[in-house]
């Protein structure tokens, strides 16, 4: 279960060819399990001082490790060989060899940061085993390394600097001191480049917050968004010359816009806007350009601007077709590097000089065994559901599909509540469509990316009207002349695994047969349980899903551990022992309901697993035994 944070905005497109056969398209060839995952993911961690490297996070070991690629050659070095627990680079120290990167313990999520140091050995900067941390950055100035934690009260993160060229003290702890101590649950943001102004958000519901400055000279704190209803707010950064503060909103709209606060006079002023979420914008190191990235249906639309030629638009030449993401400036402002990625093609990490417009391919992540033809791309449609509602979703058909056939089908649920599925690459649809399934991706009602009317629209009726979106989704696909309409399952992860044990328990005609992965069945343990650092989004959640005390009869009646005798059609789960947000008992407790209850149930448990697999073998272990279900209880079955 996460918590359900607004996640951006997208462009429609309507089904039509994509929902009829065709007597020509050539079947794919088939590919197993360990192909679709031999896919390197790949992602960077920002350039090295000099610009001539790149900081890499790449699970080609099977787990992530840390790698360092020089540009111009192409030769990438491993700098961390962890067999054990997946290490993650976070960053470049800013004038030395030392390198920063983060790991946690068999996916508890207590992460600590770590120093690499030039002579391989590391340092934790966190002397608290028990505590969290998170990795914050850089002063603009380079000379302080910001972090927080929740060393001192496991329920909030205090924001602590460290003196970059400090060494190391006794106990092999760097010194570092506190700069915000958070005792009322206000999460630091974003940093002036001063180091003067501390922006800090206090969540109120998933779809409300407030917004303080702290001056951090003379202590005053200053509430900058008094509003009225459910309106967000999310600090991008402040302004070069410490005066502004640059934020995301969607006060007096449905989508969030872009808007600067003068702290001096109070004034507001809107920026930017789109017909969809803008998801994230920030200013390369001196201001040339800025970066807005845009949720445009379920796509990531990447604008970059000139500030220094008067705001103009920066036309990226040559840019593969796809959607760029995670678009990184070099300091001195030559340089750039961004994803590009399709829902067929997984990420490549692409280098571009933002003076000559020459572009490089830096990564080839799909396995030469796999043919790009045999892939298939989503396509964003659209259903009504029971009570008119328009539900947006992606659907993947399998390909080589002749007149007359009818293949099996799962509708697909999102973590969160209030996450989004999007057009982005995943090896494990993949491998099922390519196996002859289809699968539509629902984003049912309390979604992220498409208004904060609709973001809104499941709080506290879930189980109900998001399940009835999902049913709606179900009934959409029995309308595709490629769907065998008695062989429909339910498919998800999280709050997506908690959808599909709802749909068995409170609708059991509905579905064929349900995979849960680490889903939700008892709301009143997992709202008691949320882990201690989740504090300060507690009151927040509790007002989306209900409170486990005064909302205990709700809770229970929406809980599928308690209803587990309607269970009737088999499902698998999967559970990661180490999972800190959905327990292991969750899994265990259903599983044995509905073995009592006579009910084929079949359970995967990993030991070294938190909420969600990391380690590849895993992955492969996952997708080979949801697969492994599916033929026996759905395609197989008459």
């Amino acid at each position: 279960m996460l918590i359900k944070k607004a996640i951006y905005p997208l462009v429609l497109l309507l089904c039509l060819g994509a929902c009829k056969t065709t007597e020509t398209e050539a079947p794919p060839r088939l590919y197993s399990i360990e192909q679709f995952m031999d896919v390197k993911n790949i992602y960077s961690a920002g350039f090295s001082p000099d610009e001539k490297k790149l900081l890499l996070g790449s699970n080609e070991t099977g787990i992530y490790n840390v790698f360092e690629l020089d540009i111009a050659s192409g030769e990438r070095r491993q700098l961390t060989n962890s067999t054990e627990e997946s290490v993650f680079a976070a960053s470049y120290f800013p004038n030395d060899d030392r390198i920063v990167y983060t790991s946690d313990k068999g996916g508890n999520e207590i992460d600590h940061i770590f120093v690499r140091n030039p002579d391989g050995s590391s340092t934790d900067i966190i002397s608290d085993s028990e505590a969290k941390a998170n990795f914050y950055g850089w002063s603009h100035d380079k000379k302080l390394m910001y972090y927080a934690s929740n060393s001192r009260d496991p329920r909030f993160f205090d924001l602590y600097r460290v003196d970059v060229e400090a060494a190391p003290k006794e106990g092999n702890v760097y010194p570092s001191m506190v700069v915000y101590q958070n005792n009322e649950g206000l999460n630091p943001t974003a940093i002036s480049r001063d180091n003067r102004y501390i922006a800090l958000v206090k969540p109120i519901t998933t779809n409300n917050s407030d917004v303080y400055i702290l001056d951090s000279e003379s202590g005053e704190r200053k509430h900058i968004t008094p509003h009225e209803g459910d309106v967000d707010y999310s600090p991008q950064y402040f302004s070069p010359d410490g005066k502004k503060l640059i934020y995301l909103t969607n006060e007096g709209s449905e989508f969030m816009y872009i808007s600067s606060y003068d702290l001096a006079t109070g004034e507001k002023a809107k920026i930017e806007d789109a017909p969809w979420d803008i998801m994230y914008t920030y200013l390369s190191r001196n201001g040339k350009y800025r970066v807005v990235a845009i949720n445009n249906d379920a796509r990531t639309e990447i604008k970059v601007y000139n500030e220094a030629d008067g705001g103009k638009l920066v036309q990226l030449k040559n840019v593969p077709k796809g959607d760029i993401t995670g678009v990184n400036i070099s300091d001195s402002e030559k340089l750039m590097t961004f994803y590009v990625s399709t829902s067929k093609s997984p990420s490549n990490l692409y280098l571009y000089n933002l003076e000559t417009d020459e572009i490089k391919q830096l990564t080839n992540t799909l396995t030469a065994e796999i043919n790009p033809d045999d892939l298939v791309e989503a396509t964003v449609v659209r259903f009504k559901s029971y009570d008119g509602l328009e539900i947006p979703a992606l659907l993947y058909k399998p390909k080589g599909l002749k007149k007359g056939d009818k293949v099996p089908a799962l509708v697909q649920v999102h973590g969160g509540p209030g996450g989004q599925t999007r057009l982005n690459y995943s090896s494990s649809y993949q491998y099922f469509v390519n196996h002859g399934y289809a699968i539509l991706c629902v984003n049912n009602r309390g979604s992220s990316g498409y208004g904060k009317t609709f973001y809104a629209a499941d709080d506290k009726k879930h189980g109900d009207v998001d399940l009835k979106d999902c049913i709606a989704g179900k009934q959409y696909l029995q309308t595709l002349d490629f769907v065998d309409t008695d062989k429909i399952g339910i498919y998800g992860g999280s709050y997506g695994g908690y959808m599909v044990m709802a749909a068995l328990a409170f609708a059991p005609e509905e579905f064929d047969v349900g995979v849960n992965l680490y889903g939700v069945t008892n709301w009143l343990r997992t709202l008691k349980s949320i882990p201690p650092w989740w504090t300060s989004f507690r009151d927040a959640l509790y007002t989306e899903m209900g409170d486990p005390v005064k909302d205990s009869v709700a809770l229970y009646n929406k809980s599928p551990l308690f209803h587990a005798d309607k269970i009737t059609k088999p499902f698998i789960v999967l559970q990661g022992s180490n999972d800190p947000r959905v327990l292991q008992v969750e899994s265990d407790e259903i599983v044995e309901a509905a073995k009592t209850n006579g009910v084929p149930v079949e359970y995967v448990i990993f030991p070294d697993e938190g909420h969600g697999w990391v380690k590849k073998e895993n992955q492969i272990k996952s997708a080979e035994s949801i697969l492994q279900f599916l033929d026996k209880n759905l395609k197989d079955q008459k």
